[in-house]
């Protein structure tokens, strides 16, 4: 087994690059992922690993069996190699390199007649993007699907803030024009969350195929999102401002679907 005690390595120094740098990461088709739990999401979605990197005082090699069997090339590392790489502050012990996937709107196909669908238009901060994921995931909704997406889904903080759902959940990427031909070519009712001509959200039906569409939460959904909505929804605030987290206002729109669903 190969094994590697330098930070000052040349593929370490590339590894680096890859965590760091959206542009190394779409330039090779691949990205690093922290972690037993993210690493076993991943091969649980179907994305292939390339390497897995491990620090043996962590991680033992006979852990790595949990992970057959997938084919992959092992390294074993240093602390100090690891705390290179290492992105969280909680340490595991264990790295991997995985294939991206195109994420392609193309790919999204569904096994229902009325699948549930949300979108997210170009959110900003890599947290939120992993906290709508991990909402999508515990709802179970059919497909996510980034418009205008500001930074790849294979940055380390929406894998992080993700715990993985990133992996596990049907995604695409598109521009706003893409995927509302998409969503329109499909059948979908569009229902996005805006201040203007709304309806509250709850008077809306919601079991048949339903994209709703969230915006971010300085500028809201572009005017082409308005222009072709099935319906502007809005939910009710009752303080002092008129948003709140784009994560937290898909959350109340998803479950009530779900919950006109009957959590189907």
């Amino acid at each position: 087994m190969k094994e590697i005690t330098s930070p000052q390595n040349t593929y370490i120094k590339q590894l680096v690059q890859l965590k760091d740098k959206s542009r190394e990461r779409k330039k090779t088709g691949t990205f690093l992922i922290e972690g037993e739990r993210e690493i076993s999401l991943a091969l649980k979605g179907g994305y292939k690993l390339e390497t897995v990197l491990f620090y043996p005082e962590l991680f033992s090699e006979e852990k790595l069996n949990d992970f057959a069997p997938h084919p992959f090339d092992t390294i074993e590392i240093s602390k100090d190699v690891y705390q290179k790489l290492a992105y969280r502050d909680t340490t595991e012990g264990i790295l991997a390199i995985a294939k991206s996937k195109e994420n392609d709107l193309t790919d999204l196909n569904f096994d229902k007649e009325n699948p549930l669908v949300l979108v997210a238009e170009a959110p900003e901060k890599p947290g939120n993007i992993g906290a709508i994921l991990r909402t999508a995931d515990a709802a179970n909704v059919d497909a996510v699907i980034i418009a205008n997406p500001k930074t790849d889904l294979y940055n380390p903080n929406i894998i992080r803030s993700s715990v993985g759902c990133v992996f596990t959940n049907p995604i695409a990427t598109g521009t706003t024009t893409e995927i509302i031909a998409f969503l329109k070519a499909n059948n979908f009712n569009m229902y996005c969350a805006a201040l203007q001509a709304s309806v509250n959200y709850h008077t809306q039906d919601f079991t048949k195929l339903t994209a709703i569409i969230v915006g971010t939460e300085a500028t809201g959904l572009s005017n082409e999102w308005l222009e072709n909505a099935t319906q502007n929804i809005i939910i009710p605030m009752q303080g002092e401002i008129d948003s709140m987290n784009v994560s937290v206002a898909a959350g109340i729109l998803i479950f009530e679907a779900k919950r006109q669903r009957n959590f189907e």
